[in-house]
């Protein structure tokens, strides 16, 4: 959710990744075996919510470019886009929630 928020409000998600990744990652890494846990890669998963950000944001320079080549309207390309956005981050959320509850 703060990755999705925060690529909203910047308009770019590789911004968020560089922002987000090292603190979330070291946070979930299991340092005294050295290995790839459910939790590493549920938490590399939920930084990528920084895409769902960067497609709906009106200041993102790929929706800019897309509303531009197209001819449409700016905020009419992203009022269209953004359902599409709510429901595919819906079902991550929901799929995130039940990996969560499969760990424990």
């Amino acid at each position: 959710m703060i990755a999705a928020i925060m690529a909203f409000a910047t308009g770019t998600s590789r911004g968020t990744f560089a922002i987000c990744m090292p603190i979330a990652l070291p946070l979930a890494f299991n340092r005294t075996n050295n290995q790839v846990t459910p939790l590493v890669v549920a938490c590399f998963a939920a930084v990528a919510g920084g895409v769902f950000g960067d497609h709906c944001s009106p200041l993102s320079d790929t929706t800019v470019l897309s509303s531009a080549g197209t001819a449409a309207d700016h905020i009419d390309h992203v009022k269209t886009q953004l359902p599409y956005a709510l429901v595919c981050a819906a079902a991550a959320s929901i799929a995130y929630l039940f990996v969560g509850f499969l760990m424990v």
